[in-house]
């Protein structure tokens, strides 16, 4: 299998996300947390001590100590607990966190925040990764992501207090790194990334990203792998996960954004992706990123 490093590159590159903090502090005693139930991705970061992870469906506890992470990338059953025993977290309060104490001997410390991953291509690329990493601080594998770790802990430290935008910054760069090591380890991940791997799809992801502005039919698309119309989209959507119209709609509106964001009008952005009218490139636009093309170019003026 051709693993198209080039194009399993660009996916992560392309991806578009922002991360905001929710949590700096530490727990002692008995407790529990979860975010889950709020629709959202997470990341919580082990900056003191140590506790333990509990996932809906596995019967293993997954132990947590300074300078592991997990990243949640999708709203899983969870609960972060001083308890080993799943049969015991559920007795146990859920507390309000106290300041970070860098003399403290007991408890953990937690940098815990919130993944937003762009409406698209990103949450399509998303869509093929595991529900859950976790990012272990002896993993050989890890150094660049263990670096930016040993910066989180140093910002933690600052007196009087951290600061949330740069957590945040690290934590986001941080992810990268583990995102990357992710799709360099794991070769059964689904999705874009299983086209980008694949010897009979990759070239045809290439030329949708290169020249999103053809006129790509279903037949012009099966044709370009060799397979007849059913079964390649019948394998395109085994692969995927998602249909080959849905794909192309998402790097269609990713380059439209991109085209928007340099200051070209809408009626430049709308021919370079294919589409011959003004109003189907508005519906289709609106639809996937929840405003007008107009407003989007507007938005991003003089950034």
């Amino acid at each position: 299998m051709n693993l198209s490093t080039p194009l399993v590159d660009w996916l992560l590159e392309s991806m578009e996300f922002d991360s905001s903090l929710f949590h700096l502090g530490r727990y002692c005693g008995g407790w529990h947390t979860s975010t889950h139930g709020m629709a959202r991705s997470s990341f919580h970061l082990v900056v003191q001590g140590g506790c333990w992870l509990h996932l809906e469906g596995d019967e293993q506890a997954h132990p947590l100590n300074v300078g592991d992470s997990v990243f949640l990338l999708r709203d899983v059953p969870y609960r972060l607990s001083s308890a080993q025993l799943s049969a015991d977290v559920q007795d146990l309060p859920r507390m309000a966190m106290t300041e970070l104490d860098n003399q403290a001997r007991d408890g953990v410390g937690l940098v815990c925040g919130f993944f937003h991953f762009k409406s698209g291509l990103s949450s399509l690329i998303i869509e093929g990764l595991p529900n859950w990493i976790i990012l272990r601080s002896e993993d050989p594998s890890s150094k660049a992501a263990r670096a930016l770790f040993e910066m989180i802990l140093e910002e933690c430290k600052r007196q009087p207090a951290p600061s949330s935008a740069m957590l945040e910054s690290l934590s986001q760069l941080m992810f990268r790194y583990v995102l990357r090591q992710e799709l360099a380890d794991n070769q059964n991940l689904g999705g874009l990334v299983a086209l980008a791997r694949h010897s009979q799809f990759a070239p045809l992801l290439d030329q949708l990203i290169k020249q999103p502005q053809n006129r790509w039919s279903l037949e012009t698309m099966a044709a370009s792998t060799g397979l007849s119309r059913s079964a390649f989209f019948k394998r395109f959507n085994e692969l995927a996960g998602q249909s080959p119209g849905q794909v192309l709609l998402a790097l269609r509106i990713r380059h439209a954004c991109q085209l928007l964001r340099n200051n070209q009008t809408v009626e430049q952005a709308c021919a370079a992706v294919g589409y011959q009218s003004i109003a189907a490139f508005t519906r289709a636009f609106a639809k996937a990123m929840r405003m007008q093309p107009g407003a989007y170019r507007k938005q991003h003026e003089g950034r």
